[in-house]
């Protein structure tokens, strides 16, 4: 059986799911806490980080971007990344966004420290941190609104990675209730037609041990 490695409320280890859903590639979820350190884990990944792929001839492919660009090759039925070298150019460009400067922007400022950061034991959230990551998250929802509104996924017409980038992020922070959905409707349009994808149900309807989601959480008429 196909193994991932992935760790819950990761945007990174949801973005890979999702891809895996979207080609209809069957797989075993296997939860792998980074925090707990365990050396068997290291021998597939010497970063320590994930998500990881095996497939089933034992091939291992470690990172979301591998990972990403690996599916996309070894199983191009449902394309994801465009059909032309723009549009190619385009999605990467988008997938660069999200993993990137929204992650370091929001994310990490957000999700990081009101979670991951108690698992490495790095003391208590920093309030401050959190704050600047609520205000940054205000520009992405206006780029996101303004992507929705020229297109009708945010790379074009169909369905992309840049999506799946944009939504794994999203729906991590929307678990811990931190999207002020009101702010741009053209952006909670956009998810809402990302959470009535079958690759995204069963990601929404999952829940975190101790913590719990807002009521519209796995909504998508929310």
């Amino acid at each position: 059986m196909r193994l991932l490695y992935h760790t819950h409320l990761s945007p990174f280890c949801r973005k890979i799911r999702m891809i895996m859903r979207e080609k209809s590639l069957n797989f075993e979820l296997v939860q792998e806490n980074p925090w707990d350190k365990n050396l068997d884990f290291f021998a597939l990944n010497p970063a320590g980080e994930v998500p990881v792929l095996v497939e089933e001839n034992g091939t291992v492919i470690s990172g979301a971007y591998a990972i990403g660009e690996y599916l996309e090759e070894a199983y191009p039925q449902n394309c994801l990344l465009g059909e032309t070298l723009a549009q190619r150019a385009e999605v990467r460009r988008l997938i660069d966004w999200f993993d990137h400067k929204f992650d370091y922007e929001v994310t990490k400022n957000i999700l990081f420290e009101k979670t991951f950061k108690h698992y490495f034991g790095y003391g208590a959230p920093n309030s401050e941190t959190i704050r600047i990551g609520k205000q940054s998250m205000l520009y992405h929802l206006d780029y996101i609104g303004y992507l929705a509104s020229e297109r009708y996924f945010l790379a074009g017409d169909t369905l992309t990675l840049a999506d799946l980038a944009a939504a794994s992020h999203i729906s991590a922070l929307d678990y811990l209730g931190d999207i002020p959905w009101e702010y741009n409707k053209m952006a909670q349009n956009w998810y809402a037609l990302m959470k009535s994808r079958p690759s995204m149900r069963c990601i929404l309807a999952e829940r975190v041990r101790g913590v719990r989601p807002p009521a519209y959480y796995d909504n998508p008429d929310f």
